[in-house]
């Protein structure tokens, strides 16, 4: 049985140190930043955790108990769009990977950088308002092989 990415990146406390390190570093990003200018939940970078270790092959406990993908993709929709904002996150995203030590992997640093693309690409189908997003998008879970739907 071959090992989810959740597990390949080390679990639960790795996840929760990746989703830190990018948060930070987008607060300190000038264009970035501006994305979380309105504020944040207090317990955004778990809650942010829980949502990626989910997608990446870890437990479900983002939709079980905290919210669905369309209330995700929802949070990011009706902002127009902002490409060198992506672009600066993805940025930010690699980043982290070796502020927080990622295994000597390279396998695993791309597909991890794949499927940040990937899914920074889902958060922003929504240009023009959030009251576009379907109710009922399930999330996309990212394996070895890219997405499974």
């Amino acid at each position: 049985m071959t090992q989810t990415i959740y597990q390949a990146l080390g679990g639960r406390q790795a996840i929760i140190n990746l989703a830190e390190a990018w948060h930070t570093r987008c607060l300190a990003d000038p264009v970035v930043s501006h994305a979380f200018s309105h504020g944040f939940h207090p317990q955004h970078t778990e809650r942010l955790a829980a949502y990626w270790a989910e997608a990446l092959g870890g437990p479900p406990a983002y939709t079980e108990s905290i919210g669905s993908h369309s209330s995700v993709v929802r949070m990011h929709s009706g902002n127009g769009e902002h490409r060198e904002m992506d672009e600066r996150a993805e940025a930010c995203f690699a980043e982290a990977l070796d502020d927080v030590g990622l295994p000597d992997d390279q396998r695993l640093r791309s597909t991890l950088i794949a499927w940040f693309h990937w899914a920074n690409e889902a958060m922003s189908a929504y240009p023009k308002s959030p009251e576009a997003v379907p109710p009922s998008l399930t999330m996309g879970r990212w394996t070895w092989d890219g997405p499974v739907e």
